[in-house]
């Protein structure tokens, strides 16, 4: 009895740290940090899954950091270690990938909905083809945002 009790704590325990699978939003989900409807945008959806499963919909990554980097002001009581998963929309693949995982660039002539935008990619050399047809500044790692770039892009 008590080896299946373990197995089974065991088994629950893998389960919480099994990655999140993507969550679209719905038509009445709002950026918590702009108010727009995020589905109205599904080329630039971003998303961040807390481990109580709570999902928080963004209308672009810029709208996704300055939720992760002010959790204090825009979803009291919530710290950036309970962040299970980043879910960000790859611009030429129009499907959700992992934000950390994820190669972005900056400084394009790509808008997104709320004006100058970090835009993703899964793959580095696609981001590097943007960079040059976008006349982009650079790309950079997810733990290479910091608030400081995110007000730049305002």
């Amino acid at each position: 009895f008590a080896a299946a009790v373990l197995i089974t704590l065991f088994a629950v325990s893998l389960a919480g740290t099994v990655e999140q699978k993507p969550v679209k939003p719905g038509p009445r989900d709002k950026c918590p940090v702009c108010g727009m409807f995020v589905a109205k945008y599904p080329d630039f959806i971003a998303s961040a899954v807390f481990r109580d499963g709570a999902v928080f919909h963004f209308d672009g990554v810029k709208d996704l950091m300055k939720f992760y980097f002010r959790l204090e002001r825009y979803s009291p009581g919530r710290k950036q270690a309970d962040i299970v998963a980043f879910w960000v929309t790859d611009y030429y693949r129009m499907s959700l990938i992992d934000g950390r995982k994820a190669h972005y660039v900056i400084g394009s002539d790509v808008y997104g909905p709320m004006g100058k935008e970090l835009i993703p990619f899964e793959k580095k050399a696609e981001a590097e083809e943007f960079l040059k047809d976008h006349r982009g500044e650079r790309i950079i790692p997810f733990d290479a945002i910091t608030p400081d770039l995110i007000r730049r892009l305002d």
